[in-house]
């Protein structure tokens, strides 16, 4: 069972578009969502590097296997989401700014703030100061945090596939992330959209879709993510 999911965006170099960066609880249909999401902003001839935390790169996949099947104790946890991070910025992240294209990115720094600093108790200072070292200027122009509530997403995953090491923990976990998510909306309205992944699909993508067209034509316009 998971927590909401997140999609981050970072569009366009020297503006700091980082556009769509989806979070999610587990069970809240992201994946769909995104593939879709990327599909649209791409029909409307904006190139995107679609990618995805942990992972996005060679070493961030290892680090994906690890985390989601071995336990480990908390600090090496967050530490070696941080350590995949550093390199998938460096690599793909960064790179594909400077080239003009648009990334999306499944999961990134919130989903740090929920799942470690608030499902495992870790508190926020930690998270900010691996954070400001390893992407200081950094941070996605439009958050998607799909939501829904715990019991959704639990009868949604139920006998689906099997869970990993976060899928696995208890309800007090998840409300944990979940509660964490929704003050990272808070602390970020100009960036953080939540939408209600109870709805049908339809209904989820003509959200996505106005909000994403808000993002395009803002973009073409030379304005700032906020003033979408």
């Amino acid at each position: 069972m998971r927590a909401p999911a997140v999609l981050s965006a970072l569009i366009k170099s020297f503006t700091q578009w980082f556009t769509s960066k989806p979070q999610q609880i587990y069970g809240a249909g992201k994946s769909t969502h995104v593939q879709w999401l990327v599909r649209h902003i791409e029909d409307q001839g904006i190139a995107v590097v679609h990618t995805r935390e942990p992972g996005g790169t060679a070493l961030g996949e290892q680090v994906r296997q690890m985390v989601l099947a071995q336990p480990m104790h908390l600090k090496t946890e967050t530490l070696l989401m941080f350590a995949a991070r550093c390199e998938h910025v460096q690599t793909v992240i960064l790179p594909a700014l400077e080239a003009g294209n648009w990334v999306v990115c499944d999961r990134f720094t919130d989903a740090s703030y929920a799942y470690q600093g608030g499902g495992r108790e870790l508190g926020n200072e930690a998270i900010r100061v691996l954070e400001q070292w390893v992407h200081p200027h950094l941070q996605p122009d439009r958050t998607w945090l799909f939501d829904v509530p715990l019991e959704v997403a639990r009868a949604r995953l139920a006998g689906t596939r099997d869970l990993d090491r976060f899928e696995k923990e208890g309800d007090a976990f998840f409300e944990r992330t979940r509660n964490a998510y929704h003050e990272r909306a808070r602390q970020h309205p100009e960036r953080v959209r939540i939408v209600d992944s109870t709805q049908p699909v339809e209904a989820v993508r003509t959200i996505l879709r106005c909000q994403a067209q808000e993002l395009v034509i803002a973009w073409k316009g030379g304005q700032s993510p906020a003033a979408s």
